[in-house]
């Protein structure tokens, strides 16, 4: 227990800090370096530091120096850190295959999602050695695509700069992060008159829908990480998926937000900002009302405020919308 509490305090230390991702990116030549025994992978994914798999003895990948007694290596779109003590100088005459030059192939653009613990084999075949393994819950890049002779489809993916596959029969190609978009929420007995709109939710619906997403592990995501993702600039969970609100709502404040940070969720507010409020207003249900500027600040702890434009919804004098006229 000891030694996993140094574990994870060195290796928040490394994330938690902009100097230290600079010394990262500063660090001299990485260098081949191969596992003394099955060894424990570290990342960060998503906003948390956690086991990401391991690597089995005698593996071979290119480390530089991390932070204090870890070693780096590239993992999907950030970096992996590993024990220094299970690495040792690469033995006799061993050395990373690469005949056909994947290791210098561009990303596809198209990730793999692991629900489970995710094998890694050294080739696209089942009886290959083994490299290691991935946790379940990860987002990770792939290279490209290969069959084997029986028309199996492997995963070719890059890892400490070494080629690994994975068998499409242990994960399965992402499709993209779903995003929730919501408007208006009401307890059903005080919703008299928005009962039958399409873009209002009862309290109760999106706190069982909120639920669901804890109870399944889900994490949620800013627009500045669903960015990250479209631009695959990091590594994130394979259960993850976006909360938005549109307009800028009084009831996103009252009912919305302490649903969210009960359950330690991020989401996004969308404001309109001619419609935010000076003052707050005081509740009244059978009547759209907006925010105010206190109630934005109040509610940023779980949500990040991006623009609904000035007056989204406003038409000029030929009927066409502001926004485009």
């Amino acid at each position: 227990m000891p030694m996993l509490m140094r574990l994870l305090l060195a290796l928040l230390l490394v994330w938690s800090s902009a100097a230290s991702a600079r010394l990262l990116d500063q660090d001299s030549p990485a260098r081949y370096m191969q596992t003394t025994e099955a060894a424990a992978v570290w990342a960060q994914i998503g906003d948390r530091v956690i086991n990401v798999g391991y690597l089995q003895a005698g593996q071979i990948i290119a480390v530089t120096n991390g932070e204090g007694d870890y070693s780096a290596f590239r993992f999907g779109f950030g970096r992996a850190f590993i024990d220094k003590g299970h690495l040792e100088p690469v033995r006799g005459k061993k050395r990373v295959q690469d005949r056909l030059g994947d290791l210098n192939k561009p990303l596809s653009n198209q990730n793999l999602i692991t629900w489970k613990a995710t094998p890694l084999y050294s080739g696209p075949n089942v009886r290959s050695a083994p490299f290691g393994m991935l946790a379940e819950n990860l987002r990770y890049p792939i290279v490209g695509k290969l069959r084997d002779g029986l028309n199996q489809t492997w995963f070719q993916i890059r890892i400490g700069d070494r080629l690994a596959y994975i068998s499409s029969l242990d994960a399965q190609e992402d499709h993209g992060i779903p995003v929730l978009t919501y408007h208006h929420i009401l307890r059903d007995e005080e919703n008299t008159r928005f009962r039958h709109t399409s873009t209002t939710t009862s309290v109760r619906a999106f706190s069982n829908q909120m639920t669901w997403l804890r109870d399944r592990g889900y994490t949620t995501l800013t627009m500045y990480q669903l960015e990250g993702y479209l631009k695959n600039r990091l590594n994130l969970p394979a259960r993850s998926v976006v909360i938005t609100f549109d307009d800028g709502l009084k009831s996103i404040s009252r009912y919305a937000y302490p649903i969210l940070k009960q359950y330690g969720f991020k989401a996004t507010s969308f404001t309109i900002s001619s419609r935010i409020k000076a003052y707050p207003q005081r509740w009244d249900p059978t009547s759209l009302q907006f925010m105010s500027i206190s109630e934005l600040r109040g509610i940023q702890d779980v949500f990040d405020i991006q623009s609904h434009t000035h007056f989204l919804h406003r038409v000029d004098a030929a009927r066409h919308p502001i926004l485009l006229s």
